[in-house]
């Protein structure tokens, strides 16, 4: 239940090289990383409703834990796969419909942040999120 509440992204660790090896064009990265993402989780036992809200989109997503769902990333990337708890941090394991490649997303609280990781052909990225 940590995760509840609501969270602005505050910083940006390597996430143009991220979406540069996602192959998002450089316009979009300009623009992917200056979005004032906003995110607003709920849990209720193993089930999440996670709101995202950003300069280009607003979505509401559900899942349950450890259930395959599917989600499209703000550039257009449909990914297929689910969520799971490991200790206290939620485990995203994620396969790009258009090529087949895994994709690995993290959320943890560290401190008074929440920190979101992703991992895609070797380079990690960070996005860390103040409560707000």
């Amino acid at each position: 239940m940590a995760f509840n509440g609501a969270w602005k992204v505050d910083r940006n660790e390597n996430y143009e090289k991220f979406m540069e090896a996602m192959g998002v064009n450089v316009m979009k990265r300009k623009l992917g990383a200056h979005d004032n993402l906003k995110i607003t989780i709920q849990q209720d036992g193993d089930k999440f409703t996670v709101k995202e809200s950003s300069n280009f989109r607003t979505i509401d997503i559900e899942f349950t834990l450890g259930v395959s769902f599917e989600y499209s990333l703000a550039d257009g990337t449909e990914l297929t796969g689910s969520w799971s708890m490991e200790g206290n941090k939620l485990v995203g394991k994620f396969t790009r419909k258009d090529n087949g490649k895994p994709l690995t997303a993290y959320r943890e609280i560290v401190g008074d942040e929440l920190v979101q990781t992703y991992v895609y052909e070797g380079v990690e990225a960070k996005r860390i999120f103040k409560r707000g």
